[in-house]
């Protein structure tokens, strides 16, 4: 057996890029977060290292092993989405778990100059565009209203009038009836502002029995 000592040292600085990265999922309170992300990392340097190291002088394929890393990590990032109320979480640190997992393999195939500077760049991102994130909030907002109210056909158009009003865009929007009810479902899309101001007509409007955003 031989231990090349580039192996090594490929191995944690594997660990520590995939390290940073964990710490910000792990800060966030994600459900991959330090360990999970080194582990991954340092799974795909050494698969990616042992494919290069097994193919050696025999003419084999040295991406053999590290290939099946691409479709492999497709299994961890499924598990930690999750879909809950009509939304879906997680989808960005199912990015990150296979983004991670290119950057071992990068680590492992000797570019470990790129690898770095694609982890700066990936901080970089997570770090920042949050804040985007909740200014694009600001200027557009998809919420799903449920109301319950008499039913009657007048009020259901007054209801939906009230959208157009606060300048919000109905999406999609359906309703069924329950005794002398009417329950009814809208998408719309919208500023915050907008939103806000109809939900507060929503809850004063002593006709709804019953409201849910």
């Amino acid at each position: 057996m031989v231990l090349y000592p580039e192996d090594i040292l490929r191995l944690i600085l594997s660990m520590t890029l995939g390290g940073l990265i964990g710490t910000e999922r792990e800060l966030r309170d994600k459900a991959a977060g330090l360990r999970t992300m080194m582990f991954i990392s340092a799974g795909s340097t050494v698969f990616t290292i042992l494919s290069i190291r097994m193919a050696g002088g025999s003419g084999a394929d040295p991406t053999r092993i590290a290939a099946q890393i691409v479709s492999g990590i497709g299994f961890l990032g499924a598990g930690v989405i999750l879909r809950e109320r009509g939304e879906i979480h997680g989808l960005t640190t199912a990015a990150a778990i296979w983004l991670v997992a290119a950057l071992g393999m990068a680590v492992g195939g000797g570019q470990a100059l790129f690898a770095t500077l694609t982890t700066v760049i990936i901080l970089l991102a997570l770090l920042g565009f949050p804040a985007l994130e909740r200014l694009m909030g600001q200027l557009r907002q998809v919420r799903t209203y449920q109301v319950t109210a008499p039913a009657s056909l007048d009020k259901y158009s007054s209801l939906c009038d009230q959208f157009g009003q606060h300048h919000l865009h109905i999406q999609s929007s359906r309703r069924s009836r329950k005794g002398n009810n009417m329950i009814c479902i809208w998408t719309a899309s919208g500023q915050m502002k907008d939103h806000e101001a109809i939900t507060r007509e929503f809850f004063e409007d002593t006709e709804i029995q019953d409201f849910e955003v």
